[in-house]
Order: structure tokens, then C-alpha cells, then sequence
């Protein structure tokens, strides 16, 4: 392996072929930057769904409610289906063992003032559970508690960015601000980690809200997670059977999609999974493909090169060189070439994707990068390519005739 009178000679039949090799090698390279590429790419792409469902648990549903498309029970279509309080007591019921957290949501718009400062910002009226629901971090004051809801208590939490808009450098626990020239105390600040815009949300408890629009027991969407317990044909049969009990109460028709809308993460998660693992297999299919083509030039290089050099093939066997030892010769040339041009890729691809990988963060990717796996896996391709490219030359060059080999001109 590392005898030097045979890193000489394939060093020498290096310099004597430098374009050929060159060539060869570069299609090799190419093809493993291509493959590293790819597959950063993909996981890039994963990086970026799974960031867009990282603000929520990702055990969550949300129920919607819309216009059935469907006449149904004597109920023409068209009709519009309204949630309401006695739905999340319901589910409550219904599911005690399938769901954990479970709130109501109801969404309004507000004009925020205090003192000069004016805003306009989201309010999304919720029971305390959707603070688990939506991963709030509260890093000031607290969040909405039973207690708000049962008082239906005028108070706020806060994001990041309307303390700052609103407040500047104040502290803004306990003070009061007017949303739509109601007065609110503010009893906490929270911040998301997965999206800034929803810093600019406010949430406040859902029956106060109720009261402030017409004392009504209406709600806009029911959030809710299941039992964490569950894996993917569990969770998805839990929303069947949600969606199937919400139905019948509301009297929607069990084919109608439109009445009652269920959205399960476990669904959306799956069918990422689904549409990105075939993103990653079509990715080692190119990279696969390009790398043979490399192989298939390195292998011709090397029959090209065995040709050149038969008389020498032919003198070392008449001085008792063995067939392993003309075969070694071949594969270990074959293997230097590969695996110097196919590194020389792998190290170009995955230096890019760690100095540009960082730097881009969009909705939908997301650092793409490769992992340790991926790197062992391409330097063992790289390996058993340079062997296989070697292989038939080698053979070749091991079947020729001492008598033959010194009568060749």
C-alpha cells in the first residue's frame, strides 16, 4: 500500500497524462460537489418548514369553521358554521385522554395608544393553554391566567416589538394602554422564536373580548394539541375521529370539507418528510449518475493508459511480477485519482455551503448544510468508485502475455 517504488510510478503516470487526468478527475469532483449541493439544499429546504412550524407545539390541530358546500340534514348549502364556548367543552368531553392544551381563539384588530405613541395591532383573544400551544415565552411580568378569563379582566400581554413601539425604553408592566379607547393593563411581555412578526400580536383573555363584541359566546378557531404520545396513523386517526364528532354536532355532511376544516402538523410534518425525501432520493439519483459518468472516464483513462504502457506491464511480469501486483498498481492509481479529484469536490461543496449556509434564512430554507453522515458516505463512494473504475483495467492489464507485451511496439 505504501511501497514507494508504486506511488512513484503512479505519480509519474500522472504527469505523462495531466489533461486526461484532469478531465477525468473533474468529472468525479463535479459530481460529489453536485451530490453535497443537493442534499444541503434539501436539508436547507428542511431547516425552513420545520422553522415555519417551530413558533406552535408541534403536536397541534387547529379547527376552522367555513360555508358548507353541501346540503345536509334539511340544511341547504351555503350555510355558514359558527364555533362557539360550548365547542372547546365538547371536545373537553369528548376526548379527555386524546388532547393536553385546548383554547378558543378569537381575532380582532385594535388602534393601541399610550401617551404620544399610537399603533395598529393584532389581538388574538385566547384561553391560558394556547400559551403552550404557541410556545410564548414570557420574558416579562406573566401571561393570561384562569382567573383573567373568569373576570374577564381588561389586561394584555404584549410582544417584543409593540413594547418597543409603544414604550420605548418605559417599562411596560402595569401600565395602562387604550386598544380601540378601552383601557388595558398591560401584565406581561412575551417573544417568539420562530417568527418576529408575531411579536407585533397582543393577547388577551378570551371572555373579555367576548363581552366587549356584543357579550356573545362566538369564537373565530379552536387550537388544540394531542397527546404527544401518539405517532402519525394515531394522530392523523384522532383528527378523523375530531372531525367527525364536530360534524355531526354542527350537522355538516361527512364529505363536505368546506363546513369544517381540521389542520393537523402531524399531516403537514409527514407530508414534508414525504416531498423532501423524494427531493433527497432525486438529488442522489443526479449526483449518482454524474459520479458514473466520472467513473466511466476514469476507467477509459486507465484502459488508455495500461495500453501505453504494455511493454512495461509485459517486462515487470518476465522479471516475475505477479498478477496481484500489476492489479494492485492499477486499482491504488485508480483509487488516488478518484478520491484526490472526488475530496477536492467534497471539501469545495461542503466549505461553501459552511461559509453561505448561515447567511441565508428565508421562510421556506434555511441553512442548508450536510451532516457527518453525509461526508463519511460520499469518502466511501469515492473509494468503491475508484475501485470499480480500476477493476477492468486491472484485470485487463493482469492477463497480458510477458511474449505479447515485449512484441508490442
Amino acid at each position: 500500500m505504501f511501497d514507494r517504488d508504486i506511488w512513484q510510478e503512479i505519480f509519474h503516470s500522472i504527469r505523462n497524462n495531466k489533461l486526461r487526468t484532469f478531465l477525468t478527475g473533474f468529472s468525479v469532483g463535479w459530481g460529489i460537489f453536485i451530490l453535497v449541493m443537493l442534499l444541503g439544499s434539501v436539508n436547507g429546504m428542511q431547516n425552513g418548514f420545520t422553522k415555519q412550524f417551530n413558533d406552535d407545539a408541534t403536536n397541534t390541530i387547529f379547527i376552522r369553521s367555513g360555508t358548507t358546500s353541501k346540503a345536509y340534514a334539511g340544511f341547504e348549502k351555503d350555510r355558514r358554521i359558527q364555533l362557539r364556548n360550548d365547542d372547546v367543552r365538547y371536545i373537553k368531553k369528548s376526548f379527555p385522554k386524546d388532547h393536553e392544551q385546548i383554547s378558543a381563539r378569537m381575532f380582532r384588530n385594535t388602534s393601541a395608544r399610550y401617551k404620544s405613541e399610537t399603533g395598529t395591532y393584532n389581538v388574538q383573544a385566547v384561553h391560558p393553554d394556547f400559551q403552550v400551544i404557541e410556545k410564548t415565552i414570557v420574558t416579562n411580568g406573566r401571561y393570561i391566567n384562569a382567573n383573567d378569563l373568569a373576570l374577564g379582566a381588561k389586561v394584555a400581554v404584549i410582544g417584543r416589538k409593540v413594547a418597543e413601539d409603544l414604550f420605548d425604553d418605559e417599562d411596560p408592566i402595569g401600565k395602562f394602554v387604550e386598544f380601540n379607547s378601552l383601557p388595558f393593563r398591560v401584565i406581561g411581555i412575551f417573544i417568539d422564536e420562530g417568527d418576529d412578526n408575531a411579536e407585533r400580536n397582543i393577547y388577551a383573555p378570551l371572555t373579555t373580548y367576548q363581552k366587549i363584541y356584543g357579550n356573545t359566546d362566538e369564537i373565530d378557531q379552536i387550537a388544540l394539541t394531542y397527546n404527544p404520545s401518539y405517532d402519525l396513523p394515531k394522530a392523523l386517526e384522532f383528527s378523523r375521529r375530531l372531525e367527525t364528532i364536530l360534524k355531526r354536532k354542527h350537522q355538516v355532511a361527512p364529505e363536505d370539507q368546506s363546513g369544517i376544516r381540521i389542520f393537523n402538523y402531524a399531516e403537514a410534518f409527514s407530508d414534508i418528510s414525504t416531498f423532501t425525501g423524494g427531493l433527497s432520493f432525486m438529488s442522489v439519483v443526479v449526483g449518482i449518475l454524474i459520479l458514473i459518468a466520472g467513473i466511466v472516464g476514469i476507467g477509459n483513462i486507465m484502459v488508455f493508459i495500461i495500453k501505453e504502457r504494455t511493454k512495461e506491464i509485459g517486462v515487470r511480469k518476465a522479471l516475475g511480477a505477479k498478477p496481484s501486483q500489476i492489479i494492485k498498481l492499477v486499482l491504488l492509481e485508480s483509487v488516488f485519482i478518484t478520491a484526490l479529484s472526488g475530496f477536492i469536490g467534497l471539501l469545495f461543496a461542503t466549505g461553501l455551503l459552511a461559509l453561505v449556509g448561515p447567511n441565508l434564512d428565508f421562510p421556506a430554507f434555511s441553512n442548508p448544510s450536510v451532516s457527518f453522515s453525509t461526508v463519511v458516505t460520499a469518502t466511501i463512494i469515492l473509494v468503491v468508485a475508484g475501485l470499480i473504475a480500476g477493476f477492468i483495467p486491472a484485470m485487463k492489464a493482469a492477463r497480458v502475455k510477458p511474449i505479447v507485451a515485449l512484441s508490442d511496439k
